[in-house]
């Protein structure tokens, strides 16, 4: 798959998460064979660019290509800026939000309650195009709600607007996460416009990988939610999808020795307090299925700083090398 001039290294992408998609998790997902992965969401709010949130989510890995970074917000001049600072600051892609249905996104209008507004979408899209001289892909949903499924227009849109991929989650923004995500729609998109076309929403493995492809169509599919816990699932679909069959099982030592690393990245990227912190809920999902695991966790959130937290996570995962024979799945952790 292609966007403008660049070629994924495969068409199994990671979808941008607030909160997750940081430099060492995308690090992680690439080397598992994600095609392509897209910063946290970026504020558009100029006055929030200079905490140390927004300049964590700006840092990137030398070995992302291309360096995708999504921005979020409502008022075109200002989006237009964010797309040309983050350019400036090495972004080869720009992605834009129109899919976050959080509370305090779409209180300020912006994600997906943009889509409640086509006008407006026009005009965001219209600055950002116009104000960058590198690709701009847009993510969104169905629409806002099951009466007001309006994605074919705003892939019309999309496209009479220069926008060079679209990635669809099949739900509206009112069902947030909840029942199933709809394929129907994003395979009519996919007939009546001439965008590459990525499917989101409920892709759980590899199975479901191959159902999404078949019944819509897209060029490429994006994994959020089932990598959490389980960055190697690129590998698994992309496997599947090329052989029809699974890779061998990993290791459970090599599990442990990925999630190690993992932790060490975090804890260089952030340092010592808030790598502690956000180190618990990574652990939380790659520990949720194994036994014992509950007690394990809330033990781990007792603890405050990153030596004390390594070790005791080592531990509790090496007691587990001769009792298991295949690292269960975590889906459980997050859907």
């Amino acid at each position: 798959m292609k966007i403008g001039d660049f070629v994924l290294n495969s068409n199994v992408l990671l979808a941008p998460m607030a909160g997750i998609t940081d430099k060492p998790f995308r690090k992680l997902c690439r080397f598992f064979g994600a095609g392509l992965t897209t910063s946290e969401m970026i504020t558009s709010n100029k006055a929030l660019w200079h905490t140390k949130k927004t300049l964590l989510r700006s840092e990137h890995d030398l070995g992302e290509y291309p360096v995708s970074v999504q921005i979020a917000g409502s008022n075109p001049q200002e989006m237009a800026l964010a797309a040309q600072i983050n350019v400036e600051k090495g972004a080869q892609v720009i992605d834009i939000n129109m899919g976050c249905p959080a509370k305090k996104v779409c209180n300020v209008l912006a994600g997906s309650a943009l889509l409640k507004d086509e006008v407006l979408v026009q005009e965001i899209l219209e600055a950002v195009v116009q104000a960058v001289n590198v690709p701009v892909t847009l993510k969104t949903r169905l629409g806002w709600d099951d009466e007001h499924k309006n994605i074919i227009t705003i892939a019309q849109i999309a496209e009479q607007t220069g926008i060079k991929a679209l990635t669809i989650h099949g739900r509206t923004r009112t069902q947030m996460y909840r029942g199933n995500a709809q394929y129907e729609l994003i395979a009519q998109v996919k007939k009546q416009c001439n965008l590459p076309i990525i499917a989101n929403g409920d892709i759980t493995d590899e199975h479901k990988a191959k159902f999404v492809f078949d019944t819509t169509n897209a060029d490429a599919i994006m994994i959020g939610r089932a990598a959490q816990g389980a960055p190697w699932i690129f590998q698994e679909i992309l496997s599947f999808l090329h052989t029809g069959a699974l890779p061998e099982p990993i290791s459970v030592q090599y599990v442990i020795d990925v999630i190690l690393e993992h932790l060490q990245d975090i804890y260089s990227f952030y340092g010592e307090y808030s790598g502690c912190r956000i180190a618990r809920k990574h652990i939380a999902w790659y520990t949720k299925s194994l036994e014992s695991s509950n007690e394990f966790r809330q033990e781990v959130y007792q603890l405050d700083n990153t030596l004390t937290q390594f070790k005791f996570v080592e531990h509790f995962l090496k007691s587990h090398t001769h009792t298991i024979n295949k690292w269960p799945n975590t889906l459980s952790a997050h859907i």
